[in-house]
């Protein structure tokens, strides 16, 4: 019986490996693309989590089916329910929508499915990943001896570096660990929760981060500094100072020069204090002569987390992670795995797994590659700054609006407004800020997201869709405003508490 099911299985397998048998589900990916790009039905679902899984609930499948039935399921049990990022009234999460021929790269990288721990396992896209790192610290600003390597993303990126910078504060932490007294991370306060992650991962501990705080959301460079000079005059150990460039809340970029400036004036003397530079938001800038100053000083830092598959658009998950030095990565990882690890130092010198937190991962690098290859970097620096541009819109749009005020100007693609509601007290204001974004977005007119910035909730957009244009920002406009008057006068007649 086993030997027959097996059988049946593998026939089964050989009969989905055409280009036919795969046309139910490339189609679905297609209409998506072509259905969604034109703006056309809502940007998301509003069905409750427990909705969707009563709709799933079902015993697990024992027999085959054929997979034009397989892709109908998917079709009238899913796809109605998904965020269309594709639709350009998607302004929400840093989340792309992706370039198309990246996305069907993806498909050919799992057909693939080389694992880039090894050389041996992935023979030609490991000296890729080489070559298009090279491109990458290139930009930088970088000589021959950086490096770097793929990663999930940014917190992957960032925990990496930390851990190289780990290994440089406590050279013997991977035998003895970091002790009773290891030392500090220092950041600004709008820092991707990847720092702090990162501190209690690696046993550092929360308490061992130090914030700093930020002015108009960037890190201060006077705060910075007279805390670096206290953590010195007390004589406790700075690991790596961490800037950013774009925080997750606003875009914002810190001033990566004077940073640099402090990390060298408070390090020992020949050796700056580790300068880690999350851009996985901002990185892009690097390819737009428009938006380069704003990552000035970027090739002072010791290590650079980046995110293709944010502001390059790249479908998940398309993460990098920069050196100034490519042997920090080695450092940053000690353990030794003969059956997998060639003693080989030529061979070595190729492996990605040495220098990499991941072992299985997938060759992400293909469809990052596949995108310069088909756009070229010059459309890839233009599309970011339509993305920056359009921020820029909403942000002139809301100049003088009566209820809608920008809080600050936007840097990138993401801006941060308040709601001011007319005759409506300031306590009030953050429990109708967040019942106006929800209303919304169950609206089906488009979907934005919120955060808490300065101590009240406010609503926030990131362009994340090259398609965005300037209509659709007049149209976020309109439809909050539309949207607004209806719950004002819900609230209005609502009897008091």
């Amino acid at each position: 019986m086993t030997d027959d099911l097996a059988l049946d299985a593998l026939a089964l397998l050989e009969a989905d490996t055409t280009l036919e048998a795969a046309q139910p589900i490339l189609a679905l990916a297609a209409e998506y693309l072509t259905q969604t790009r034109l703006g056309e039905g809502p940007v998301s679902s509003w069905h409750s989590a427990e909705v969707i899984a009563d709709r799933l609930s079902e015993s697990m499948p024992r027999r085959s089916r054929p997979l034009s039935d397989v892709a109908r399921r998917l079709s009238s049990l899913l796809l109605d329910d998904v965020n269309r990022l594709a639709h350009p009234m998607y302004i929400g999460h840093q989340v792309s929508a992706p370039l198309p021929a990246a996305v069907w790269t993806d498909a050919l990288i799992s057909a693939l499915n080389q694992s880039m721990a090894v050389r041996e396992m992935s023979p030609s896209f490991t000296p890729l990943e080489h070559q298009v790192v090279a491109w990458m610290t290139d930009l930088v600003g970088w000589d021959a001896r950086a490096g770097g390597t793929m990663t999930s993303g940014g917190t992957e990126a960032t925990f990496t570096a930390l851990l190289a910078a780990r290994s440089r504060a406590i050279p013997d932490v991977w035998t003895n660990g970091v002790g009773p007294n290891p030392p500090v991370l220092v950041c600004g306060e709008h820092a991707h929760y990847a720092v702090s992650r990162a501190a209690g991962e690696m046993g550092l501990g929360m308490h061992r981060v130090v914030i700093v705080p930020s002015h108009d959301h960037r890190l201060s460079i006077p705060a910075l500094r007279d805390q670096l000079a206290a953590l010195k005059q007390h004589g406790t150990k700075v690991m790596a100072v961490v800037a950013t460039a774009g925080c997750t809340a606003t875009g914002s970029f810190d001033d990566l020069e004077a940073v640099a400036d402090a990390c060298a004036e408070f390090g020992a003397p020949g050796q700056p204090l580790w300068l880690h530079v999350d851009a996985a938001h901002g990185g892009a800038a690097l390819l737009s002569p428009a938006h380069a100053h704003r990552v000035r000083g970027l090739a002072r830092a010791r290590s650079v987390a980046w995110d293709p598959h944010k502001t390059l658009l790249l479908p998940l998950a398309a993460g990098l992670l920069l050196v100034r030095d490519k042997h920090d990565l080695e450092a940053a990882f000690t353990q030794k795995a003969p059956y997998l690890f060639t003693p080989n130092e030529d061979a070595r010198a190729w492996d990605m797994g040495p220098r990499s937190f991941q072992c299985s991962r997938r060759a992400d690098v293909l469809k990052l590659w596949v995108a310069f290859e088909r756009y070229g970097a010059d459309a890839l620096a233009a599309l970011y700054d339509r993305l920056c541009r359009m921020a820029q819109r909403l942000h002139t749009a809301l100049q003088g609006h009566a209820e809608f005020a920008a809080l600050h100007e936007p840097e990138s693609n993401i801006l941060c407004f308040a709601w001011n509601p007319p005759d409506v007290a300031m306590h009030e204001r953050d429990a109708l800020t967040n019942a106006l974004r929800e209303r919304y977005n169950r609206s089906g007119r488009g979907w934005i997201t919120a955060t808490t910035l300065d101590g009240r909730r406010v609503l926030r957009v990131t362009v994340m869709n090259a398609r965005t244009g300037e209509s659709h920002i007049a149209a976020l406009v309109s439809g909050l405003e539309a949207e607004a008057a209806h719950l004002l006068e819900h609230h209005r007649s609502a009897p008091a508490a």
